[in-house]
């Protein structure tokens, strides 16, 4: 057990633990294809972290796995790019709803009752729908039911005003369906402290019609852009963006979602589903569990420690966020992005390493 003092949120916690649950919630984003943030955010809480400090911190990493994932779909072609700025343009208005909400509840002493309900009811709900679904796939599979899909399952929502045509997705539906659904994305992310792909996938699927090979890239790109501004307006609001946990943060599930994504290339999808959905249901019920009926301890008078304590790097990171909050912010994107963008290039130059040895063994071997 070792203990770092995040000088930010004035908490002590375990780095190996800290590491082990980034690591872990890393994986299971790349296995079920999901961001972690609704899954980090709350353990991030139940070690301690304010829901203050534990929202904009995850979002940040949240960023950094975003642009990793995202640069990966980007050197297959597999991303909707007028389509994901029309989300992008609709999630600023929600991030700046979010943000003014955020500050409202924190200022009458509510946020953190607000974030443990929303993950509550959010995971409970969508939980169970993704297990009543699951259970529909794992059954219709196992009678060898095969349903016949249409290309595209048009709604009223594709025939509201403002209808353009998107050549990538093969689409010409509103121009509000995006917009809106970014806004939602948008609000969610600033109040909660995820990504919103467990949300924007599903209705990107049913409601916009997009095509399956499209959707994980174009969601992580909008992600992005929804993250970076999401932790910049936190970090000038309320400096709250704490490089001592962003970091082993960042490392942990970039690592994991890389991981994650070979392990799921090996498992059944339908079962997955099943599986995750219930991961969703048991947090709500720990996040219920620890909101209403865990006895609370205040510990961070004890874990406080003064300024003369600090080492070096807390003491630049303390100076700096209140110094230049809009440049730390900054900082800090900048260095999601950067360890986002190495991480995709390094898989990468591996996976064509890897491709070159098959040929060169393919020439020295031919089968015969």
């Amino acid at each position: 057990m070792l203990e770092i003092y995040l000088p930010i949120a004035q908490v002590n916690v375990d780095i190996f633990l800290l590491l082990f649950v980034s690591l872990s919630v890393g994986i299971l984003s790349g296995l079920f294809g999901v961001g972690g943030g609704f899954l980090m955010t709350p353990f991030l809480i139940f070690m301690g972290i304010p829901p203050v400090y534990a929202v904009p911190n995850e979002v940040n990493n949240i960023l950094a796995t975003s642009v990793s994932g995202s640069l990966t779909h980007w050197f297959k072609n597999t991303l909707d790019y007028k389509m994901g700025l029309l989300m992008v343009s609709g999630g600023v208005i929600g991030t700046l709803l979010g943000i003014t909400t955020f500050t409202y509840f924190t200022e009458i002493g509510k946020i953190s009752l607000i974030i443990s309900l929303l993950y509550m009811y959010l995971l409970a709900i969508v939980g169970t729908l993704m297990i009543i679904e699951g259970v529909k796939e794992v059954d219709q599979a196992r009678k060898k039911i095969i349903i016949k899909k249409k290309l595209h399952q048009h709604n009223w929502f594709q025939g509201l005003p403002l209808r353009m045509r998107f050549p990538k997705s093969k689409l010409y539906e509103s121009a509000l369906v995006p917009i809106l659904l970014g806004l939602t994305v948008g609000f969610v992310a600033a109040m909660m402290g995820i990504g919103g792909a467990f949300l924007m996938v599903p209705a990107m699927i049913y409601i916009v019609g997009m095509p399956i090979k499209l959707i994980p890239g174009t969601s992580l790109f909008v992600t992005i852009f929804i993250s970076a501004i999401v932790t910049i307006l936190h970090a000038f609001n309320y400096g709250s963006i704490d490089l001592t946990l962003v970091i082993p943060l960042i490392l942990g599930s970039i690592l994991g979602v890389q991981l994650g994504q070979k392990l799921g290339q090996y498992l059944d999808s339908s079962h997955l589903k099943t599986l995750f959905a219930m991961l969703l249901c048991v947090v709500a019920v720990a996040i219920a569990y620890d909101s209403f009926f865990r006895e609370k301890v205040d510990i961070n008078i004890n874990q406080k420690i003064i300024n003369t304590d600090l080492n070096f790097f807390a003491e630049f990171t303390l100076k700096f966020s209140n110094d230049a909050p809009v440049l730390y912010g900054a900082f800090a994107i900048l260095l999601a992005i950067g360890l986002g963008a190495f991480a995709a290039w390094l898989r990468k130059l591996i996976s064509d390493f890897r491709k070159k040895k098959v040929k060169k063994e393919e020439v020295k071997f031919p089968v015969k």
